[in-house]
């Protein structure tokens, strides 16, 4: 059995314009996209420089399953698309980037991938997950025949000014063990590269 969430989440949607994103235009927003209030323990590290930021919606998948206290609703994955902004306003119609399993980040342009782990998490809204710090771990090569890709560089990820996505509250019990559940989220993912020639001038949000 599979719950669809009702949410009265504006999910975010682009109407104009239909090319990917480039190298030439990664810096879309990244100088002033931080949040106000990153906390200190989501900065990542100083040789670390913001290469691009994009807006994200899609859902938090999650399952229930039985614990060693009884029963509980399981983060399985995310799945979400990832668009650019600009000035708050969407720049692009078309998702740059995918958001899956692993967790996974991959260019719809390139095919090239990240996938990251959790280095910290901080709860800003007790409405919405949590705000996440992660490093890279691996990479996929482009598929398009390209030595770099987009995601090629990316050595630190934040996800950031989240909204909605927690699990839900009850529904998760014997009876309902298997049952699945997507919960509708938006979050701004901030994507960074190994920048050590001058970290001085580094954009870190939260450093």
């Amino acid at each position: 059995m599979k719950l669809w969430l009702s949410s009265t989440l504006i999910l975010a949607s682009c109407v104009s314009g239909s090319d990917a994103l480039t190298s030439t235009d990664q810096a879309i927003s990244t100088k002033h996209a931080c949040p106000a209030n990153v906390p200190a323990s989501l900065a990542p590290a100083a040789d670390q420089d913001l290469a691009f930021a994009l807006d994200a919606s899609g859902t938090q998948n999650y399952a229930c399953q039985a614990t060693a206290t009884g029963y509980a609703w399981t983060l399985v994955a995310p799945d979400a698309l990832l668009y650019r902004t600009e000035h708050g306003r969407c720049h692009d119609r078309d998702p740059v980037v995918h958001h899956f399993a692993g967790p996974t980040w991959q260019s719809l342009d390139d095919g090239s991938t990240v996938v990251g782990v959790k280095a910290a998490g901080a709860t800003v809204d007790a409405t919405a997950i949590p705000w996440l710090l992660l490093t890279a771990t691996s990479h996929g090569a482009p598929t398009d025949g390209e030595d770099e890709g987009l995601m090629t560089p990316i050595t630190a990820i934040q996800r950031l000014s989240t909204s909605a996505g927690l699990a839900p509250a009850t529904g998760c019990d014997m009876a309902h063990v298997g049952a699945t559940a997507d919960v509708p989220y938006t979050a701004r993912y901030f994507f960074y590269r190994t920048e050590t020639h001058h970290p001085e001038h580094n954009v870190r949000c939260g450093g």
